[in-house]
């Protein structure tokens, strides 16, 4: 119908403040979305064809070497596993709610994929060459190498937990080579879908800057990792400034150099031990952070996330869906801790993250998915 609309509109009067016949300023609107939709497009289906033919690479590299490695058990899902068709569709339902919202005005549209083709190229042999060791680990289940050489890592002065090769990994969290290949490696596994789910926080995060100065807003991304919610943040919000907390030094190293802007900050800390006062800060947010933790930490920090809000203020929870979340992912979800080193994941498919959070005094005031991960928002009373 809009198409006709224009058609019908030649004789409107022009907008007086511009002498510019209303159909022309209508029809100009028009194209600029389909403009943007189109880049939009473009962006994101690229991303998915790259990173889907790494993991196709990667699927047959990795057939090849386990005729040399120690027979592993088969992984068996315990229900149902989505196909194919079904993730795709889900993934453009992903793409569809984040260009919405970009077309809303909640932020601008993103520039995912702005690595030069060097970086790219580099990055992908990286993530070529770091197949075999993943593999040799899964298939030996080798997954302490990073705590059984503390003088390498640093790790004696890290907790006990954090001190793993998650995934399999090489140098678990803990070298800057890990911090620049990590999100690559990530987006393999979700077909480059990793950033839309992300940007999911930021649907929450415009209402709240809706009603609040942003400039005046105290805000902390824990487990910042290499700036992939904070940079999206401070884009969305030009006005806003943030800081980045992360246990890992060499991640952080990355992120500096990533998102160069005075309005971030990093810094080096727990997220069981936050860096912050009571009652101080009006919005917290965390991705993929809790299901990689111990159910005892998991505690923890939601006590401190408590600690450190005021009243009223809000957390913004990305992560992996739970089980039930949607019915149809649960036997996929249920092959992640056989597939990759994911010590606390299957005890984080089951946690009632509504308690966790009401036992310290927060109530969920949204719940939702994105493809493989929920998005919740909880608010301190």
């Amino acid at each position: 119908m809009a198409a006709a609309d224009d058609a019908l509109t030649p004789l409107s009067p022009p907008d007086h403040a511009t002498g510019t016949p209303r159909f022309l300023k209508r029809k100009g609107v028009s194209l600029r979305r389909l403009a943007s939709r189109a880049d939009y497009a473009w962006r994101q289906g690229n991303r998915l064809a790259l990173y889907t033919l790494h993991a196709e690479a990667m699927r047959r590299m990795n057939k090849r070497l386990q005729q040399d490695l120690p027979e592993k058990p088969k992984p068996m899902p315990d229900g149902p596993v989505p196909g194919q068709r079904r993730m795709l569709a889900d993934i453009a339902a992903l793409f569809a709610a984040d260009l919405k919202a970009v077309e809303d005005g909640l932020y601008p549209a993103p520039r995912d994929g702005s690595m030069s083709l060097r970086e790219l190229l580099d990055t992908s042999r990286a993530f070529f060459r770091d197949v075999p060791e993943v593999a040799r680990r899964r298939a030996e289940g080798a997954h302490q190498e990073v705590n059984d050489d503390p003088e390498r890592f640093g790790g004696e002065a890290l907790p006990r937990y954090y001190r793993q090769n998650f995934h399999f990994q090489s140098d678990g969290w803990l070298s800057e080579e890990s911090a620049r290949l990590y999100d690559f490696q990530v987006d393999v596994l979700f077909s480059g879908a990793t950033a839309a789910m992300r940007r999911r926080a930021l649907v929450p995060f415009a209402e709240i800057v809706k009603r609040q100065d942003q400039r005046k807003l105290a805000y902390a991304d824990i487990a910042c990792g290499t700036s992939g919610l904070l940079g999206p943040a401070l884009t969305a919000f030009p006005r806003l400034r943030g800081i980045g907390v992360d246990l890992s030094e060499p991640y952080l190293s990355v992120a500096r150099e990533r998102l160069p802007s005075r309005r971030a900050t990093f810094v080096n800390g727990m997220a069981e031990q936050l860096p912050f006062f009571d009652n101080s800060m009006d919005v917290l947010s965390c991705v993929f952070l809790f299901h990689e933790l111990p159910p005892k930490i998991r505690r923890q920090v939601a006590a401190e996330i408590a600690r450190v809000l005021k009243p009223g203020g809000r957390f913004l929870f990305v992560d992996s869906l739970q089980t039930g979340d949607i019915p149809d992912y649960d036997g996929l979800l249920s092959l992640f801790p056989q597939l990759f080193h994911e010590p606390y994941f299957s005890t984080y498919l089951t946690e009632d993250l509504t308690q966790v959070f009401s036992d310290v005094g927060m109530e969920k005031t949204l719940h939702t998915s994105a493809f493989v991960s929920t998005v919740m928002e909880f608010t301190k009373g």
